[in-house]
C-alpha cells in the first residue's frame, strides 16, 4: 500500500460515512408511516429541532474550545442554521403533497445540483467529468426507482374536475417545496464543509449549525407536536427519528463533510432513495415493479464514479517527492509530513478555485482532523 492510497483514504472513508448516513436516512419514509396521525411538519420538527439539540450537546466541549472560530464564520453559522431549520418542513410537507416517490425524487435529487452550481458560484470549483457522468447516472436512477413504483389510484374519469384540478395544485406546490428542499439540504452540506474547512472540527461545526437549527425549529414543534405525546406509537416514532436518521446519521454526515466536498456528498446520499425503496417493499410491503429495481442499480452505478479516488496530480506530485514506494505503515508524523508537502504544493502551482479530485481538496485538512481527533 502506497503513500497515495494512504491519502486516498481520508476522501474514500468520508464517502464511506456519508453512505452511512444516507443508508439511516433511508429509514425515515417507513418510520414516518407508522405514525400517521402526526403532520409532516411535527415530524419535521421533531426529528431536525430534537435532532439538532442532541448534536449541540453531544459537541458541547468542542464548541466550548473553538468558539472564536465559529464567532468569526457567524454569517455562514446562521445560514446553515436556516437552511437546517427550512429543510425538514419544506422536505415533509413536499412528501405530503406531491407522494413520497416525487418529493423525495424532487427533494434529494435537486440536492446534488444545487450543491454543484453554489460550489462553481461561490468557490469557483470547477465540475470534473466524473462527478458529472455519476452524478447523472445516480439521478437518472433515482428519478426511474422512484417513479416505478408511483401509481396513482383510479384509471378513468376520475370523480370530478375540481378534485383533479386539487391534486394538480398539490402536486406543484410538492415539487416547488421540493426544490427548496434540495436547495437548502445543499446549502447546510456547504456552509458545514466550509466550516470545517476553516479550522473547525466537524463535531463542533455540525453541533454549532444543527443545535441553532434545532432551537429555531422549536416553536414549530410546540405548535404542531401534540400529536406525538397522545400514543407511545407516535412518541416512539419521533424519538427514533430524532436520535438514529438525524443525530447519529448526521454526526457520520459531519465525519464525511470533513473529507469530502458537498457536491460529492451530497450526490452519495442518493443512495437513500435506494433503502427507501428496499424498506417499503421488506416493511410497509409495497410492490416494486422491474424498472424500479432498474432504477436502484442504476443509482447504485453512479456510486462508482461519486466515490472519490486517487487523482493522477496527486501521485505525480508524491513521485516527485521521491515518496513512490513510500509504506503507508510508516510512523505517522512522517505521512502527515508529505501530505502537508503536497498540500502546499498544491497551493503555490494551483490557482485559486482549482479543483481535479476529492483528494487533491482535502489533503490540506489534516490538522483540523487532528483537532477532531482530540475532541
Amino acid at each position: 500500500m502506497t503513500v497515495s492510497a494512504g491519502l486516498a483514504s481520508g476522501p474514500f472513508r468520508g464517502a464511506v460515512f456519508v453512505l452511512a448516513a444516507s443508508v439511516l436516512w433511508g429509514t425515515t419514509g417507513t418510520a414516518a408511516t407508522f405514525a400517521p396521525a402526526v403532520s409532516p411538519l411535527a415530524i419535521g420538527a421533531v426529528a431536525m429541532g430534537v435532532g439538532g439539540l442532541l448534536q449541540a450537546l453531544y459537541a458541547a466541549h468542542p464548541i466550548s474550545a473553538q468558539w472564536r472560530l465559529l464567532v468569526k464564520r457567524w454569517s455562514l453559522v446562521a445560514l446553515g442554521a436556516l437552511a437546517v431549520a427550512l429543510y425538514p418542513l419544506a422536505f415533509y410537507t413536499s412528501m405530503h403533497l406531491a407522494g413520497v416517490a416525487v418529493g423525495t425524487v424532487v427533494s434529494i435529487g435537486s440536492a446534488p445540483v444545487a450543491a454543484a452550481v453554489i460550489e462553481r458560484l461561490v468557490d469557483q470549483k470547477p465540475l470534473t467529468r466524473r462527478w458529472m457522468a455519476g452524478a447523472l447516472i445516480a439521478v437518472g436512477g433515482a428519478v426511474l426507482l422512484s417513479f416505478a413504483g408511483h401509481r396513482p389510484d383510479g384509471g378513468g374519469a376520475g370523480p370530478a374536475a375540481e378534485s383533479w384540478a386539487s391534486a394538480s395544485w398539490a402536486s406543484a406546490a410538492g415539487i416547488a417545496l421540493g426544490l427548496v428542499a434540495g436547495t437548502t439540504y445543499a446549502l447546510y452540506s456547504w456552509t458545514a464543509h466550509r466550516i470545517i474547512g476553516g479550522g473547525v472540527s466537524s463535531r463542533a461545526a455540525m453541533g454549532t449549525v444543527f443545535g441553532v437549527g434545532g432551537v429555531l425549529l422549536m416553536p414549530v414543534l410546540f405548535l404542531t407536536g401534540r400529536p406525538l405525546l397522545e400514543t407511545w406509537t407516535n412518541f416512539t416514532v419521533g424519538a427514533y427519528m430524532a436520535l438514529v436518521p438525524m443525530f447519529a446519521g448526521y454526526v457520520l454526515f459531519g465525519w464525511g463533510l470533513a473529507r469530502v466536498r458537498a457536491s460529492t456528498a451530497t450526490g452519495l446520499s442518493l443512495v437513500e432513495t435506494v433503502v427507501a425503496a428496499a424498506l417499503a417493499v421488506l416493511v410497509v410491503g409495497e410492490r416494486l415493479p422491474a424498472a424500479g429495481w432498474i432504477g436502484a442499480a442504476t443509482v447504485l452505478a453512479g456510486l462508482f464514479f461519486l466515490v472519490p479516488r486517487a487523482s493522477p496530480q496527486g501521485q505525480q506530485k508524491l513521485n516527485r517527492l521521491g515518496l513512490r514506494g513510500l509504506p503507508a505503515t510508516a510512523a505517522a508524523p512522517e505521512r502527515m509530513l508529505v501530505q502537508r508537502e503536497v498540500s502546499h504544493r498544491n497551493h503555490q502551482e494551483q490557482p485559486r478555485g482549482s479543483y481535479t479530485d476529492d483528494l487533491a481538496a482535502e489533503t490540506g485538512d489534516e490538522e483540523h482532523k487532528a483537532e477532531q481527533a482530540r475532541n
